[in-house]
């Protein structure tokens, strides 16, 4: 796997890095047990991945755990990106003063004494300006030696620009795929700052699988899109399918991410082994300029006036 900085640090990542949302997370998919999550984030370890993306609340405090016993004997070996704003217990606390507690508390389910970096999980506007004391408090936390670096979890392109114009992120996570294009215009800025950018939710939720269709029924989270936007989504899949001439979509949808050298990697969640090994090998596709080109078409003339709802 090519292997590239984590934004501005000597440690290096491989571009397709590993979601931590699914592990132990019983609710919205089906239940994977803690010895399951273990020997799945550490045969990720032995394929290559070298960034591991994770939050307090994924599977109330679970996904940390799993990861923390996963990677303890590789530790100076791996990214670990964590968040803090959303607590394990399911609610939240933004407070400033509550951040070296919420650290502290992940570097224990991580079995670690820092974290690669910390990201505020979709905070609100005023902190994104910069009104608020996040980043200075951030920064000490970084002197202190918790951290190394820090940054934000964010969704839109103006909360990105925001972002950039208005605070000292070193890492960036983002929501982008090809049917959420608009931060791509952002992206050189991104790249010559060194900013670590992650690509999250880079498959559309599952849409960019190729496996959902007008058909499809959803529940949990997914449960979240009406008649409507799931029938405009499977014609977009089903467009997309002629586009690249595929059924199975997720190789290209990663490559597509990929294809934008400000993108430090992906982090698509992974279940089981099959999905490990099919997001792998998008390390390895080749994006064609015509092919991305259409996918840019696409998004242009059916999406970007009109954009979908998450």
């Amino acid at each position: 796997m090519k292997l590239v900085n984590y934004g501005n640090s000597s440690k290096l990542v491989g571009r397709i890095g590993f979601g931590g949302w699914q592990l132990g997370n019983k609710d919205n998919w089906e239940e994977m047990s803690f010895a399951d999550g273990v020997a799945l984030v550490k045969e990720a370890y032995a394929q290559g991945i070298r960034l591991f993306d994770t939050a307090p609340n994924y599977a109330g405090g679970m996904s940390e755990t799993i990861i923390g016993e996963a990677l303890k004997d590789v530790r100076e070996h791996v990214v670990i990106n964590s968040k803090v704003g959303h607590l394990a217990d399911g609610s939240y606390d933004f407070s400033v003063t509550s951040l070296e507690t919420q650290i502290r508390d992940s570097l224990g389910r991580l079995q670690t004494n820092y974290l690669d970096s910390v990201i505020l999980h979709n905070p609100q506007t005023e902190v994104l300006q910069g009104k608020t004391g996040h980043f200075p408090e951030l920064k000490r936390l970084r002197e202190l030696g918790l951290i190394r670096a820090y940054g934000v979890s964010i969704d839109t392109y103006q909360e990105l620009k925001t972002t950039i114009e208005k605070t000292d992120s070193q890492v960036i996570e983002i929501l982008f795929n090809a049917f959420f294009q608009e931060p791509a215009a952002i992206f050189p800025f991104l790249k010559a700052r060194k900013i670590a950018l992650l690509a999250k939710v880079p498959l559309d939720s599952g849409w960019l699988t190729g496996k959902y269709g007008q058909t499809s029924v959803f529940s949990g989270i997914r449960a979240r899109w009406d008649e409507k936007t799931i029938r405009r989504r499977a014609i977009l899949v089903e467009k997309l399918k002629q586009i690249t001439g595929e059924t199975d979509l997720t190789a290209t949808a990663l490559a597509f991410v990929l294809s934008y050298d400000a993108v430090t990697a992906v982090i698509p969640g992974i279940r089981n082994h099959a999905q490990l090994e099919t997001n792998i090998q998008a390390e390895t596709r080749v994006m064609t300029l015509s092919i991305k080109q259409r996918i840019i078409d696409l998004y242009n003339q059916q999406i970007k006036n009109d954009p979908l709802p998450w």
